[in-house]
Protein backbone atom coordinates (compact mmCIF):
# COMPACT_ATOMS: atom_id res chain seq x y z
CA UNK A 1 0.00 0.00 0.00
CA UNK A 2 1.33 3.56 -0.93
CA UNK A 3 1.40 6.13 1.01
CA UNK A 4 -0.67 9.40 0.34
CA UNK A 5 0.79 12.77 1.35
CA UNK A 6 -1.87 14.31 3.86
CA UNK A 7 -0.71 17.73 3.67
CA UNK A 8 0.24 19.89 0.01
CA UNK A 9 4.32 20.08 1.07
CA UNK A 10 4.38 16.48 2.59
CA UNK A 11 6.89 15.57 -0.49
CA UNK A 12 9.58 17.00 -2.71
CA UNK A 13 7.03 16.36 -5.92
CA UNK A 14 4.33 18.47 -4.36
CA UNK A 15 6.46 21.08 -3.26
CA UNK A 16 8.02 21.42 -6.85
CA UNK A 17 4.69 21.43 -8.06
CA UNK A 18 3.77 24.23 -5.67
CA UNK A 19 6.59 25.95 -7.18
CA UNK A 20 5.87 25.70 -10.77
CA UNK A 21 2.18 26.98 -10.43
CA UNK A 22 4.08 29.84 -8.61
CA UNK A 23 6.02 30.68 -10.98
CA UNK A 24 3.13 31.09 -13.61
CA UNK A 25 1.44 33.23 -11.49
CA UNK A 26 4.61 35.68 -11.21
CA UNK A 27 5.25 35.58 -15.12
CA UNK A 28 1.17 36.60 -15.48
CA UNK A 29 1.16 38.83 -13.00
CA UNK A 30 4.55 40.25 -14.01
CA UNK A 31 2.80 41.19 -17.53
CA UNK A 32 -0.22 42.88 -16.21
CA UNK A 33 1.88 44.83 -14.30
CA UNK A 34 4.18 45.96 -17.61
CA UNK A 35 1.00 46.46 -18.93
CA UNK A 36 0.17 49.13 -15.97
CA UNK A 37 3.30 50.55 -16.57
CA UNK A 38 3.48 51.23 -19.77
CA UNK A 39 -0.25 52.80 -19.54
CA UNK A 40 1.07 55.45 -16.80
CA UNK A 41 4.20 56.06 -18.69
CA UNK A 42 2.31 58.58 -21.09
CA UNK A 43 0.41 60.56 -18.10
CA UNK A 44 3.07 62.52 -16.06
CA UNK A 45 2.76 60.03 -12.61
CA UNK A 46 5.95 59.43 -12.07
CA UNK A 47 5.52 58.63 -8.44
CA UNK A 48 3.68 55.88 -9.56
CA UNK A 49 5.74 54.77 -12.56
CA UNK A 50 8.65 54.61 -9.98
CA UNK A 51 6.63 52.18 -7.89
CA UNK A 52 5.18 50.04 -10.69
CA UNK A 53 8.95 49.55 -12.25
CA UNK A 54 9.84 48.69 -8.17
CA UNK A 55 7.17 45.75 -8.71
CA UNK A 56 8.65 44.91 -12.14
CA UNK A 57 11.87 44.40 -10.32
CA UNK A 58 10.45 42.32 -7.54
CA UNK A 59 8.32 40.14 -9.25
CA UNK A 60 11.42 39.20 -11.76
CA UNK A 61 13.60 38.52 -8.49
CA UNK A 62 11.39 36.83 -6.70
CA UNK A 63 10.74 34.71 -10.29
CA UNK A 64 14.35 33.45 -10.29
CA UNK A 65 14.35 32.68 -6.76
CA UNK A 66 11.35 30.17 -7.41
CA UNK A 67 13.59 28.88 -10.50
CA UNK A 68 16.29 28.09 -8.75
CA UNK A 69 14.20 26.65 -5.78
CA UNK A 70 12.58 24.48 -8.44
CA UNK A 71 15.92 23.34 -9.31
CA UNK A 72 16.86 22.65 -5.71
CA UNK A 73 13.93 20.72 -5.89
CA UNK A 74 14.86 18.88 -8.79
CA UNK A 75 18.15 18.14 -7.69
CA UNK A 76 16.71 16.57 -3.90
CA UNK A 77 14.43 14.54 -6.30
CA UNK A 78 17.00 13.26 -8.13
CA UNK A 79 19.81 12.40 -5.42
CA UNK A 80 16.71 10.74 -3.24
CA UNK A 81 15.63 8.05 -6.15
CA UNK A 82 19.48 7.47 -6.16
CA UNK A 83 19.66 7.11 -3.09
CA UNK A 84 16.82 4.92 -3.00
CA UNK A 85 18.23 2.79 -5.75
CA UNK A 86 15.05 4.39 -8.21
CA UNK A 87 17.33 4.83 -10.66
CA UNK A 88 21.05 4.06 -11.36
CA UNK A 89 23.74 6.67 -12.05
CA UNK A 90 24.36 7.12 -16.03
CA UNK A 91 27.13 5.36 -17.19
CA UNK A 92 26.78 2.10 -14.63
CA UNK A 93 24.77 -0.33 -15.53
CA UNK A 94 25.55 -2.70 -12.94
CA UNK A 95 23.06 -5.74 -11.60
CA UNK A 96 22.26 -5.12 -8.08
CA UNK A 97 21.80 -9.01 -7.36
CA UNK A 98 25.44 -9.00 -8.26
CA UNK A 99 26.71 -6.57 -5.76
CA UNK A 100 27.19 -6.80 -1.94
CA UNK A 101 26.42 -4.39 0.61
CA UNK A 102 30.36 -2.42 0.47
CA UNK A 103 30.26 -2.48 -3.50
CA UNK A 104 26.96 0.01 -3.30
CA UNK A 105 29.55 2.96 -2.11
CA UNK A 106 28.55 6.13 -3.86
CA UNK A 107 31.62 8.21 -5.20
CA UNK A 108 31.85 11.45 -4.70
CA UNK A 109 31.88 13.79 -8.11
CA UNK A 110 35.11 15.57 -8.69
CA UNK A 111 34.48 19.14 -9.53
CA UNK A 112 36.89 21.37 -11.08
CA UNK A 113 37.04 24.94 -10.14
CA UNK A 114 39.71 26.85 -12.08
CA UNK A 115 43.03 24.85 -12.29
CA UNK A 116 41.86 22.89 -9.02
CA UNK A 117 40.06 19.64 -8.73
CA UNK A 118 38.19 19.05 -5.43
CA UNK A 119 35.75 16.43 -4.72
CA UNK A 120 32.49 17.11 -3.25
CA UNK A 121 31.26 15.54 -0.14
Amino acid sequence: MENKPTTPFEDIESAHEYLTLLGQVLLECGETVEADLEAQQGRGLSRRVEALRIVVYKLERLGEHVKTSRRLLNDLRSLRRLLQDERQPRGLAVDKADCTCEERVLVSPVVTVGAQQSTVP
